[in-house]
């Protein structure tokens, strides 16, 4: 009898995020990567829109099951994709469990005590459940040795993959999103909210002639007009744009079309857009917090520093220099593909296959 596997996908229910497209592409690389003959189920808010073809089989998710999950005897591995889930099989069942695990940015946010407390102890119950523990990266996985009681059990590390689908950037034709000429712009993308640090990004646009435009789901209620106001007290409104949320081949034409890739994020477990700006052989401009410099590498130029008055000397005294400084498209392009889903769908199987046979 083959073994049984639920792939958790609850967090697809929120479109347009990171974890949105974690459960999609990590989801569709393991089917194609199926390395035995188990049978890969998926544990979906929305089984009639089929993210993962009509073939296979979903599972109903419900709130109700954060209280009383139904029987899941016959199956052999419940794969958890989001480290805070309330979303796991029954105490005593035999189901073995593997653990994402993407940040531990709660701590880094500036929460109050009593919230960071609450959820580590979420956290700690989720990892106290878990037979395999992995974490994004690095970064992450360090974070976990030092905050939490991992109990003897180590953490394996899996990169993320790559978010872009180089079949449908070869097919669109590549034009400026803008329509506004020949003007240099810098880019970001990523869940508008404080966290991304998106409001530091006008300061850059002080002493040159760039745009900067803001793309994703805008998270936080005022946080977009903050960003707006700094640029009007700069004198740059009209140099910035936040566009909301976008589809995959406007992002595609953004990253071809922009001069620099910019994320000066203060809490991230990965960056995956730091890694699809990489793919299209962009110049990225970091910040040095949590994993980016792991991520972004020796082909990634980094801020020492988010604080206005440096931001806004960077903006006039070093940004166009990184802009027009030589060419490495190529070896940025190389380091790119150090991060394939198609690599992390092997490792998961691999784990997968680890755990199922202890």
């Amino acid at each position: 009898m083959s073994h049984r596997i639920i792939f958790d996908t609850e967090r697809m229910k929120h479109k347009h995020t990171g974890l949105y497209f974690f459960c999609k592409h990590l989801g569709s690389a393991l089917l194609e990567n199926r390395s035995t003959d188990a049978d890969l189920l998926f544990y979906s808010p929305d089984p009639l829109s089929q993210e993962f073809g009509s073939e296979v089989t979903y599972v109903q998710q419900k709130s109700l099951h954060k209280f009383w999950m139904p029987n899941f005897d016959d199956i052999s591995l419940w794969h958890s994709t989001y480290q805070l889930s309330s979303y796991f099989p029954r105490k005593g069942k035999k189901t073995k469990i593997i653990s994402t695990i993407h940040d531990l940015n709660f701590l880094k946010e500036g929460k109050t005590p009593d919230k960071e407390k609450f959820y580590l102890k979420k956290l700690q119950a989720n990892l106290d459940k878990a037979d395999c523990i992995v974490a994004i990266s690095n970064y992450v996985k360090n974070d976990l040795e030092e905050y939490c009681d991992l109990k003897g059990k180590s953490v394996q590390v899996v990169y993320n993959g790559n978010n872009i689908d180089h079949k449908i950037v070869s097919n669109f034709q590549v034009e400026n999103p803008l329509n506004k000429g020949e003007r240099q712009f810098l880019f970001t993308i990523g869940t508008v909210n404080k966290k991304k640090n998106f409001h530091v990004l006008p300061y850059l646009l002080v002493g040159n002639d760039l745009q900067l435009v803001i793309s994703g789901v805008l998270d936080e209620v005022g946080y977009d007009q903050y960003i707006l106001s700094i640029a009007k007290e700069l004198g740059v409104l009209d140099r910035v744009v936040i566009t909301g949320p976008i589809t995959e081949e406007v992002k595609y034409q953004y990253l071809s079309n922009c001069a620099m890739f910019v994320f000066p994020s203060i809490a991230e477990g990965f960056g995956l857009p730091v890694i699809e700006a990489m793919s299209f052989g962009k110049k990225v401009l970091l910040s040095k917090y949590t994993c980016l410099p792991e991520i972004g590498g020796s082909e990634a130029f980094f801020l020492d520093s988010t604080e206005k008055d440096y931001m806004m000397n960077f903006g006039k005294s070093h940004i166009m220099n990184l802009i027009n400084s030589q060419d490495r498209s190529t070896e940025i392009k190389n380091w790119s593909r150090k991060f394939s889903w198609d690599m992390a769908a092997k490792r998961y199987w691999n784990l997968y296959e680890q755990v199922l046979n202890k």
